[in-house]
């Protein structure tokens, strides 16, 4: 006997309003298909790879992969306190930063305290909201031709649309897909703006990357804001991608919240040992540093004198505004090994995200641009 059968039928409430995260192309199959000469221009990860350090760290804990990890991450929030001046217990480690931006709206969110994020904010917003049942209010962002944010965070309609039942706000500095972002004394005059019941998230995933005047770190507020949580990760500028580890700065009563959702053992022993490795070594960090503002100004330039539209960025990416339909584009460098990312998934259709790779997956893009 068969019978018709179709789970999403079945699907809670939360889950039947969410649109699964979309990763961008195949990219294990692409490389099967163009072998070594594809430029991989779609995931901003880093074309230096991890430090020597880090393999070796990563290597050395292969040989107690059969053992748990520790459950804490003790010896790496030791050593991130020790960088970043945080108390151990206001530091939550998690399987990539992502998982940390859904905990806390699992955590802090639900059907009568919704979420405020940016209209061109991350894509992983407005999911963790809808995965904890919760409204999102995606915020107007500043106008395309805004001469400093094209596409950027609003922070006073941002701060306007915060109500007394808004319990968590989402903003990333720099953006991801825009790239744009905002300095710390706009950050500072938001945050005295906010109820002291509301929790402002501040994802600084590209945070290692940022080199402009008057933009440092959200952690410089963390002691005057209890309500300020930042939220990073050793995917980009550390290079360890594949690894998926996070970490989440916080007041140690929000750590203390999300720990009793936190999945057990989150962060394997592997990128435990890597990412302790990874910031420990300050010189390839600077190194990566200075490649990638070298590289990204190399590319800017070369893309302007091409006659495109390139948004200002203070990450290892470019945004594209083409003034059209972005599929035409993206499908000429697409069947030529190079893969750029469309934006209309974030509803900018006229847009690609362009990655600072390697300088020849950057010739090769420049040789195929149609």
């Amino acid at each position: 006997m068969t019978f018709s059968f179709d789970a999403a039928a079945l699907a809670n409430r939360a889950t039947s309003a969410l649109r699964a995260y979309d990763p961008g192309h195949d990219l294990p199959a692409l490389r099967r298909r163009f072998g070594a000469v594809i430029a991989e221009l779609g995931s901003n990860e880093n074309p230096l790879g991890p430090s020597p350090r880090a393999r070796a760290a990563a290597a050395s804990a292969l040989d107690e992969v059969w053992r748990y990890p520790d459950p804490l991450g003790a010896s790496l929030k030791r050593a991130l306190s020790a960088a970043e001046g945080v108390p151990v217990s206001g530091i939550t480690l998690g399987n990539g930063s992502h998982e940390l931006l859904m905990l806390l709206a699992q955590c802090f969110a639900d059907a009568e305290h919704p979420v405020v994020h940016s209209q061109f904010g991350f894509a992983v917003f407005p999911i963790a909201a809808a995965a904890a049942g919760a409204p999102s209010l995606a915020v107007p962002a500043l106008p395309a031709d805004h001469p400093e944010a094209p596409y950027g965070h609003d922070l006073d309609a941002l701060a306007s649309a915060v109500t007394a039942n808004t319990r968590l706000v989402y903003l990333a500095n720099p953006n991801n897909p825009t790239g744009t972002w905002f300095g710390d004394a706009a950050l500072e005059t938001f945050l005295g703006k906010m109820p002291a019941d509301t929790i402002v998230v501040v994802d600084e995933a590209y945070h290692e990357y940022v080199d402009a005047s008057g933009l440092s770190t959200a952690v410089r507020f963390l002691d005057r804001f209890p309500n300020l949580v930042v939220t990073r990760t050793f995917s980009k500028a550390y290079a360890l991608a594949g690894l998926r580890i996070g970490y989440m700065l916080s007041h140690p009563s929000v750590a203390a919240v999300c720990e009793r959702l936190r999945e057990s053992f989150n962060v394997n022993g592997v990128a435990l040992a890597a990412a302790e490795a990874a910031l420990g070594d300050r010189d390839y960090l600077a190194r990566v540093r200075e490649t990638n503002r070298v590289d990204r100004a190399w590319l800017a330039d070369a893309l302007s004198a091409r006659g495109f539209r390139v948004l200002p960025s203070q990450t290892n990416f470019l945004l594209l505004d083409l003034g059209r339909d972005a599929a035409a584009f993206e499908a000429h460098l697409f069947e030529r090994g190079v893969i750029v990312r469309p934006m209309v998934g974030y509803r900018l259709p006229h847009t690609v995200r362009v990655s600072v790779g390697s300088r020849a997956e950057l010739d090769r893009l420049l040789e195929h641009l149609p």
